[in-house]
């Protein structure tokens, strides 16, 4: 069968003390809320309740219509540790977990696995079960990479910085791009905006002076 892309589920992060990179941390977190949330709607049902679900819940809380049998995770040894952290410290059972391991050199085909009490090991290079989970890693990339890239166009749509007159899209892009974020260019030094490219010196104390004499 194909992959049932109306399962499909992105979660954004809303834990603010994360550094950022932090894919430990992400994971946890992603990990917790995902399951939190299966084993509530298991309960609910076991009670025979209807599920009442917060109004302040996030739209990407996935709804748990299914338990998965199999949990994949993108990463080795440490990024397996946190899941079986996450498991354990909410008594999720019944459900197997794997990482997989990008080969030396990135390599498809000498992927490592990783299991709870298992030696790492390889699948033969034509295996069709290798095949198919080489593909569902790489769906999973494409998919994030595609959402990443919606909410990075989003960003550049709108922004603080469209409340500054002179501010074109081709300016508002270099900026973003040179800050990662409008924040990032409302906390920006002069000095700091004056040495993006496109950036006038008189255009760069403009945004200045916009977001700090405020008062």
């Amino acid at each position: 069968e194909g992959f049932i892309k109306g399962a499909y589920r992105k979660f954004n992060i809303k834990s603010t003390e994360l550094t950022p990179g932090d894919d430990f941390a992400m994971m946890r977190e992603v990990l917790t809320r995902r399951f939190k949330r299966l084993l509530k709607e298991q309960e609910e049902e076991a009670n025979d309740e209807v599920p009442v679900f917060d109004e302040k819940a996030d739209d990407d809380e996935p709804e748990a219509t299914d338990v998965p049998d199999l949990v994949l995770i993108d990463g080795g040894a440490g990024q397996l540790g946190v899941a079986c952290e996450v498991f354990a410290s909410l008594g999720v059972s019944g459900v197997s977990l794997v990482a997989i391991a990008k080969g030396p050199d990135r390599d498809a085909g000498r992927e490592r696995f990783f299991m709870p009490g298992k030696e790492p090991f390889h699948l033969e290079f034509k295996s069709p079960v290798l095949f198919y989970l080489q593909r569902l890693r790489d769906e999973a990339h494409r998919f994030a990479i595609g959402t990443h890239r919606a909410k990075r166009a989003q960003t550049i749509t709108s922004s603080p910085l469209d409340e500054i007159e002179g501010i074109g899209p081709s300016r508002k892009r270099a900026l973003l791009n040179h800050f990662g974020s409008g924040r990032g260019v409302t906390r920006a030094g002069l000095s700091d905006l004056e040495s993006v490219k496109g950036i006038s010196k008189a255009m760069a104390r403009k945004i200045y002076e916009h977001f700090h004499d405020k008062g």
